[in-house]
C-alpha cells in the first residue's frame, strides 16, 4: 500500500485522465445538479405570492435556475469523455457549484435564506477528484463566492453587517469538509488503483491461460453446467468440428455423442471415472476417447474435458506389432510361397488338360486366382513391415467396386444379390474419383467381405452384407462401408479387434482384419468399428481429403 501510496502521489494532476471513481462521482454531481433547479422552483411556485425562496430577486433567482439546470444537463451529456484531465474537471465543477448556488442565495437575501448549506454536497464530491494540494483550494473558491455575493447583498441593501459572521461560519464549514474528505479520497484512490492493477493481473492470467490452452497438444474444452462451451482450443474444435465448436456453443449441437458420454459420466457421480467411452470424430476418421474432470465441488458442476485420439496411441502400437509380424512374415514367407506357387502351377496344368471337364476348369481356375491371391497377400504383409509406399492410380469407385462385388461373389460362389451397392443420394456416383492402390483395397474389401460373410448371418439365416460409398458429411472425404446385419461384435472385445492373431472364432488366424487396417494406413485412409443401428456391424474405410493427395 506504501508503495501505492507513493505512486498516487508522484503522479501529475494535470496529466490524469478520470478514472471509473472519477466518473462515478461526476455522475452524482449531475444527478445533484438535476434535482436541485426543479424542487427549489418548486418551493418558490407553491409558497408564492411570498416565496420562501427567491422572494428579493424572483427572475434573477428563475433565470439562474434554468441556467444551473441546462449546464447540468449538458455535463450529462459530456459525461465519459475526456475532454480535460481530473484536475481541470475538479475546479469547474467546483466553480459552476460555487457561482450558480452563490448567485441562488443572492436572490433569496443571502446567507440569511440557509441556502448556502446546499454546497455542502457539490464541495465534498469536487474534493474526491482533486489532489491534496488542491482540496483547500476548492474550499476557498466557495467561501470566496459565498462571502462575494453577502458583500453584494449587503451593498444592495438585501441584507445586513449581522450576516457576515454566519457567513464566515458557513465558510469554515466548508474548509472543515474538504479537509475531512480529502484523507477518504486519498484511500478510495488508492483502493481504485489497486483494485485496476488486480484487474490488469487477472486479464494477463487470463490471456496467458488462454495462449498455453490454445498451444497445447492435447486437445480441451470447457463445459458449464449448462452443457456450453465455455473454453475450446484448436485441436479440440478440429475434433468436433470448427463450424460448431465455439466457445458459447451447446455441446449437443457440436457432438451428440460427446454430450451423451458427458450426461453418463456425470449420471455415474464418481470423480474416480474419468471416462464413459469413445465416438467418432467430425471427419469421420478419429475414434476419440474423452476423459472427464469436475471444476468444483458443485452439482452439476463445470467440467474439463480431454479428447484423446486413440489412432495415435493406436498407431504406436501396431507399429510395435507390425515389427513382430514382419520378422514373422519374412522368415516363413519363403516357406509359404513355395507351396502355394506349387499348387497353383499344378491347378494351371490341370485347367489345360483337354479332357477337364467345363465344371473343374472353373474350380482349377478358382484355384489358380486365390493362389494368386495368397501370394499377392503374402506381398503386402512384406510390404507392410517395410512401409513400401502403394502404387496408387485414379479410379471411378462406382465402377470399381461394381467389378469388385461380381469378382467377389463369383470366387466365393455367392449371389451377387447379397450385396448390395449403395451409393449416394445426392452426388452422382460417376462423380467419385478416388486415388489408391487398387490392389490393396481390394485386399482390404476383401477381407472385410469374408469376415460379414462369416459371422454376419441375420435372425433368418442369409449372409448378406451392403457395400455402400459416398462423402463423409461436411467434408471432401471419400468413405466405403462394409455393413451387415449379424449379431455385432461384443463391447468387451472392439478393443482387440484389429490386434494381429486375435480371433473370436476357432477356424480364423486373426490377421484379415490387423492387414485391413494397415493396408488402410499405407494408403492415408483409416478403418474404423461402428455398431450397426438395428443390428450389425459396420467397418468404415475413411479416405484422406483429395486435396492432399501426394502426385
Amino acid at each position: 500500500m506504501q508503495v501505492q501510496s507513493k505512486r498516487t502521489r508522484m503522479a501529475d494532476p494535470e496529466q490524469v485522465a478520470p478514472s471509473d471513481l472519477a466518473w462515478r462521482v461526476i455522475g452524482l454531481l449531475n444527478l445533484f445538479r438535476l434535482l436541485i433547479p426543479p424542487a427549489l422552483y418548486a418551493i418558490y411556485w407553491f409558497t408564492s405570492p411570498q416565496p420562501t425562496v427567491g422572494d428579493t430577486h424572483p427572475r434573477l433567482f428563475v433565470a439562474t435556475l434554468a441556467v444551473y439546470f441546462a449546464v447540468g444537463v449538458a455535463l450529462v451529456l459530456l459525461k465519459g469523455r475526456a475532454w480535460l484531465s481530473l484536475r481541470a474537471l475538479a475546479f469547474l465543477h467546483a466553480s459552476i457549484d460555487s457561482i450558480a448556488i452563490a448567485i441562488i442565495m443572492f436572490a433569496s437575501g443571502g446567507v440569511a435564506s440557509g441556502l448556502g448549506i446546499l454546497l455542502v454536497v457539490p464541495i465534498g464530491a469536487t474534493v474526491l477528484l482533486a489532489a491534496e494540494r488542491d482540496a483547500l483550494f476548492i474550499a476557498a473558491i466557495a467561501a470566496v463566492a459565498i462571502l462575494l455575493q453577502q458583500i453584494y447583498c449587503q451593498l444592495t441593501g438585501s441584507a445586513d453587517s449581522h450576516d457576515y459572521p454566519t457567513a464566515g461560519v458557513l465558510g469554515a464549514v466548508l474548509f472543515l469538509i474538504s479537509v475531512s474528505v480529502w484523507p477518504i479520497s486519498n484511500r478510495l484512490r488508492q483502493s481504485e488503483a489497486l483494485v485496476r492493477k488486480r484487474e490488469v493481473d487477472l486479464a494477463n492470467l487470463a490471456q496467458l491461460s488462454q495462449y498455453i490452452v490454445q498451444r497445447l497438444r492435447e486437445s480441451i474444452l470447457v463445459v458449464d453446467h449448462e452443457d456450453r462451451i465455455r473454453l475450446i482450443n484448436e485441436s479440440a474444435a478440429q475434433i468436433l468440428g470448427d463450424s460448431n465448436a465455439f466457445p458459447g456453443a451447446l455441446l449437443g449441437e457440436a457432438s451428440p455423442k460427446l454430450l451423451y458420454l458427458l450426461s453418463t459420466w456425470r449420471a455415474g457421480e464418481s470423480a474416480a471415472q474419468e471416462t464413459a467411452g469413445t465416438f467418432v470424430a467430425a471427419d469421420g476418421a478419429r475414434i476419440v476417447e474423452p476423459h472427464f474432470a469436475a471444476l468444483g465441488s458443485e452439482r452439476p458442476s463445470p467440467v474439463i474435458v480431454f479428447l484423446e485420439d486413440t489412432s495415435l496411441l493406436a498407431t504406436r502400437v501396431q507399429q510395435s506389432k507390425l515389427a513382430s509380424l514382419g520378422r514373422l512374415s519374412a522368415s516363413i514367407a519363403h516357406e509359404i510361397r513355395n507351396p502355394v506357387g506349387a499348387i497353383g502351377h499344378a491347378a494351371q496344368l490341370l485347367a489345360e488338360s483337354p479332357d477337364l471337364p467345363d465344371g473343374d476348369r472353373r474350380l482349377a481356375d478358382i484355384v489358380v486366382h486365390n493362389c494368386m491371391r495368397v501370394s499377392d497377400i503374402i506381398d503386402n504383409v512384406l510390404s507392410l513391415s517395410r512401409r513400401n509406399l502403394p502404387a496408387t492410380e485414379s479410379i471411378t469407385l462406382r465402377l470399381w467396386l461394381n467389378d469388385f462385388r461380381n469378382e467377389f461373389a463369383e470366387t466365393m460362389q455367392c449371389d451377387a444379390a447379397q450385396i448390395a451397392l449403395v451409393g449416394p443420394e445426392t452426388t452422382p456416383s460417376a462423380d467419385i474419383e478416388l486415388r489408391t492402390d487398387p490392389g490393396q483395397l481390394r485386399q482390404i474389401l476383401w477381407n472385410l467381405g469374408e469376415n460379414a460373410l462369416k459371422y454376419g448371418v441375420d435372425r433368418s439365416g442369409q449372409a448378406a452384407f451392403d457395400l455402400r460409398y459416398g462423402y463423409v458429411s461436411g467434408s471432401a472425404r471419400v468413405f466405403v462401408e462394409v455393413s451387415d446385419r449379424g449379431p455385432g461384435i461384443a463391447g468387451d472385445l472392439l478393443e482387440r479387434i484389429f490386434e494381429p492373431f486375435f480371433s473370436s472364432g476357432t477356424k480364423s488366424s486373426g490377421l484379415g482384419l490387423f492387414i485391413a487396417r494397415e493396408l488402410a494406413e499405407v494408403n492415408g485412409a483409416t478403418l474404423l468399428y461402428e455398431p450397426r443401428g438395428g443390428g450389425g456391424s459396420t467397418f468404415r474405410l475413411v479416405f484422406p481429403d483429395p486435396s492432399r493427395w501426394s502426385r
